[in-house]
C-alpha cells in the first residue's frame, strides 16, 4: 500500500511564490497540499486555492501554523514546503522509496538555490553537508517525517524563530535523517537582498546565540532587523 503525502506550506503574503511551490507539490504526487495562511494581506490564500490546495486559516509563525496544517492533514507522511521553495517531480517517489525501509523516519532534500554564482553552490553543499554530518537539516530543506514520529515530537515549537533547527535537534536523538536528492529548488531572495556572505554571518550569529543559550523569541527580533 502506497504512502499518503500531504505537503504543509505556511504563508504570509507569499502572492509572488505559492501557485509555483503548490503547483510543483501536486507534480511530485502529493496527495493533499495544505496551505496554511497566517494573514496575508495579498492575494496568497486566493492563488494557492485556484492551485488546489487546501487553504486555512491561522495565527502567523511558521510552527504554529505548521502545526495546524498537521492536525487537519490525512497523509501517513508530512512533507513541510517553504513557500519560497518548489519541489522537483521526482522528489515524492525518492519520499515513498525511502520511507519503505521501517528504520527510516524521516528527512529532508539537496538543495537547489535558483540562481548562478559559486557562493550558491558553495551553500548548497554546506547545508547537504551539515545534513549528512551533523543530522540537521533546515526547513528550507524541505523536511518531511512519518506522522507518528511528528506526532511523537510533539510537533514543531512554537517559537518565533528556529523551529524547524529545535525539531530536528529532538528528530536526531530518535533517528538520523536521510538526505535526498532531489532536489528542492530555493528561491535566492534573502540572498540577493543582503548578499550572499552577509546573509550568512547573520545565520551563524543566530545560530551561535542560541547555542549561548539566548532564546529563539528573542533572536527573532535580530532576524526581522537584519533579513526583513
Amino acid at each position: 500500500m502506497s504512502l499518503r503525502i500531504s505537503v504543509i506550506i505556511p504563508t504570509i503574503n507569499e502572492a509572488a511564490c505559492i501557485a509555483r511551490s503548490v503547483s510543483s507539490a501536486w507534480e511530485a504526487n502529493a496527495d493533499e497540499v495544505i496551505v496554511v495562511d497566517g494573514g496575508s494581506v495579498d492575494d496568497t490564500a486566493a492563488l494557492a486555492a485556484g492551485s488546489g490546495a487546501t487553504v486555512l486559516q491561522g495565527p502567523p509563525g511558521r510552527g504554529v501554523q505548521q502545526n495546524l496544517g498537521a492536525s487537519q492533514a490525512i497523509g501517513d507522511i508530512l512533507w513541510f514546503l517553504h513557500a519560497d521553495n518548489w519541489l522537483s517531480p521526482a522528489a515524492g517517489q525518492q519520499v515513498r522509496d525511502c520511507l519503505q525501509r521501517d528504520e527510516v523516519l524521516g528527512g529532508a532534500f539537496r538543495q537547489h538555490i535558483d540562481a548562478q554564482g559559486s557562493l550558491y553552490r558553495l551553500l548548497e553543499w554546506g547545508n547537504a553537508t551539515r545534513v549528512r554530518w551533523r543530522g540537521l537539516p533546515y526547513g528550507d530543506q524541505a523536511l518531511f517525517m512519518r506522522r507518528q514520529t511528528f506526532c511523537q515530537l510533539g510537533g514543531f515549537p512554537e517559537v518565533k524563530l528556529m523551529e524547524d533547527l529545535l525539531l530536528m535537534r529532538s528528530f536526531r536523538r530518535l533517528s538520523f535523517p536521510v538526505l535526498l536528492p532531489g532536489p528542492v529548488y530555493v528561491h535566492p531572495r534573502r540572498w540577493r537582498r543582503h548578499g550572499v556572505i552577509r546573509q550568512t554571518i547573520n545565520n551563524w550569529l543566530l545560530l551561535g546565540a542560541n547555542a549561548l543559550g539566548i532564546s529563539p523569541d528573542r533572536l527573532s527580533q535580530y532576524y526581522k532587523q537584519h533579513s526583513d
